[in-house]
């Protein structure tokens, strides 16, 4: 009797389980398909080549979700018909810089932090944790302003100010990596006679190869899909001057809307989304890494 029991208690116990993780799995799916109808659709139409009765492509075909032909017409037209090689070169420009002086930011305030004790060390990092807590975009006026006054608004250096400015901020998954390297290493530096820069240069950094793919990878996505700084800063005139999410914005809602300015703009997307997929990709393992060795306790 009691063997029965158990085996009840068994079969309902897996039966439960059984029909616990069904649902997830179906919550799971229809979020996935929810999350990628959209991407599908920006793919399917950067790729539709489709004509109407005057002989020009039609951008948006609501009549059928699929493509009745495919092809690279979009992205030849999207080369042909704007400045888009223009807005790439100056996103590459911005993000290269950018991602330079931050990385070199974040990681040296990430060392200081981490191997050095000072006085006002805590609330340092104390008042970094409450600001990271608010959006960038709430001091874009006050940015914008200091920006004018300056005479740097609507110059692709601005960008590359305003990206790299406030990078600092950002050390603490830095600093929780530079909290793994043993302070034995770092003191037996300073008996050979090596001052913290050389320290830092020479014998923190070539370990660190995790920590600075992560940040590089941080530091370049920011400008390179950014748009809110880039439109309020570049403003809307200097079209030779737009990165190439306010390029876009600005073909899709500006003066130069046409038949098929939406298969355009999909094109534009799949293309500045092909670098951001590469990279991660190819550096996903020490992106990991970076990530995990970072995460210890402050």
């Amino acid at each position: 009797m009691t063997n029965i029991n158990k085996h009840e208690k068994y079969g309902s116990l897996k039966k439960s389980k059984f029909i616990s993780v069904s649902v997830i799995h179906i919550v799971l799916i229809i979020l996935a398909v929810i999350w990628l109808y959209p991407i599908l659709w920006v793919i399917l139409n950067a790729f539709r080549v489709e004509f109407n009765d005057q002989g020009d492509l039609v951008g948006i075909v609501v009549s059928h979700y699929f493509p009745k032909s495919f092809g690279f017409e979009n992205f030849r037209q999207l080369f042909i018909r704007t400045q888009f090689a223009d807005w790439v070169r100056n996103t590459i420009v911005v993000a290269i810089f950018s991602t330079f002086f931050s990385v070199l930011l974040i990681l040296s305030t990430s060392y200081v932090i981490s191997k050095m004790r000072f006085t006002l060390r805590k609330p340092i990092m104390n008042i970094a944790l409450i600001l990271g807590l608010f959006p960038g975009f709430m001091s874009i006026i006050a940015v914008y302003y200091i920006l004018k006054a300056m005479g740097l608004t609507q110059t692709l250096a601005a960008l590359v100010l305003v990206y790299s400015a406030g990078a600092g901020l950002g050390f603490y998954i830095g600093k929780g990596f530079f909290d793994t390297i043993p302070n034995s290493l770092i003191e037996a530096a300073k008996i050979d006679g090596a001052v913290q820069s050389r320290i830092f240069f020479s014998v923190v950094l070539p370990m660190s190869k995790p920590i600075i793919i992560y940040t590089t990878l941080m530091a370049f996505m920011g400008p390179w899909m950014d748009f809110i700084m880039a439109r309020v800063i570049l403003g809307e005139q200097n079209v030779h001057l737009h990165t190439t999410a306010v390029g876009l914005y600005y073909m899709m809602f500006g003066q130069r809307v046409d038949s098929n300015v939406f298969t355009l703009f999909s094109a534009g997307c799949i293309l500045i989304a092909v670098p951001i997929v590469i990279l991660f990709l190819s550096m996903q393992k020490f992106y990991i890494e970076g990530v995990t060795a970072g995460a210890v306790k402050a």
